[in-house]
């Protein structure tokens, strides 16, 4: 019963919440859909912790992303030692830098006394939830090496059957402690993305790509604006 529900429960409980959770939220609330980014009130920290937290995360993301869509062509490429070798130091390479931009910001948080009043509780277990993900991953990839090859012969397969209404989680039940921690935290997590501001990523601006270039006149001074000579009707004016 325990691993019906880790294995089949949670995962579909967890995709019908992310799936209905974020239409719902969309149509009735859609300027709620927002990062709510507190750059304005600090900045320097949150440059450094940022950029790392998201190089590394998404990177590991789109690794993994790789391992469940082509798991055969994985296997095939993790077949020889170097390249296997060069891949796992990678991975536990992003895994360090996702810990040091997650550790970064959640210090952050705690430092400065107006980012405390603006930390919501649904705030607290999103930054659990992703340090969770992200140590979990690390003692996976320190204590049960080689998780690049594994996860195309085990994981993959579970993930899909899964999405093919039809799990099949026994590889996954005989795995260790840390792998089904991982696994658990992962769902949980796409679960609660419609109640938190984690939800903007799936708005994101793509028309900014192709739209027109905005032109910004900063640092203006309207002494020099008037008397300035070299400004003529017509002329697109430069940023100072």
């Amino acid at each position: 019963m325990y691993n019906d529900f880790i294995f089949i429960g949670l995962p579909y409980a967890a995709l019908f919440l992310f799936v209905v959770g974020s239409v719902i939220r969309y149509r009735t609330k859609p300027f709620s859909v927002s990062s709510l980014s507190s750059q304005l009130l600090e900045s320097r920290i949150l440059y450094w912790g940022s950029h790392a937290f998201h190089i590394g995360i998404v990177t590991l993301f789109f690794g993994h992303l790789i391992g469940f869509l082509f798991p055969k062509s994985v296997i095939s490429f993790t077949g020889h030692p170097t390249r296997l070798l060069i891949i796992e130091i990678s991975a536990l390479a992003f895994g360090l830098l996702s810990l040091f931009g997650i550790v970064t910001l959640i210090y952050r948080r705690l430092a400065f006394e107006r980012l405390k009043n603006i930390t919501s509780k649904m705030d607290i277990v999103v930054y659990v939830l992703i340090l969770t993900q992200v140590i979990s991953g690390l003692w996976i990839a320190y204590f049960d090496r080689w998780g690049s090859a594994w996860f195309a012969v085990s994981l993959a397969p579970y993930l899909k059957s899964i999405f093919l209404f039809s799990p099949k989680y026994e590889a996954v039940a005989a795995m260790p402690l840390s792998i089904k921690l991982h696994i658990t935290s992962a769902f949980i997590f796409v679960g609660m993305v419609p109640f938190t501001r984690l939800m903007h990523f799936l708005v994101y601006p793509f028309v900014y790509i192709i739209r027109a270039y905005q032109f910004v006149i900063w640092n203006w001074d309207r002494k020099t604006r008037r008397s300035a000579t070299d400004f003529n009707r017509g002329v697109k004016a430069r940023n100072n």
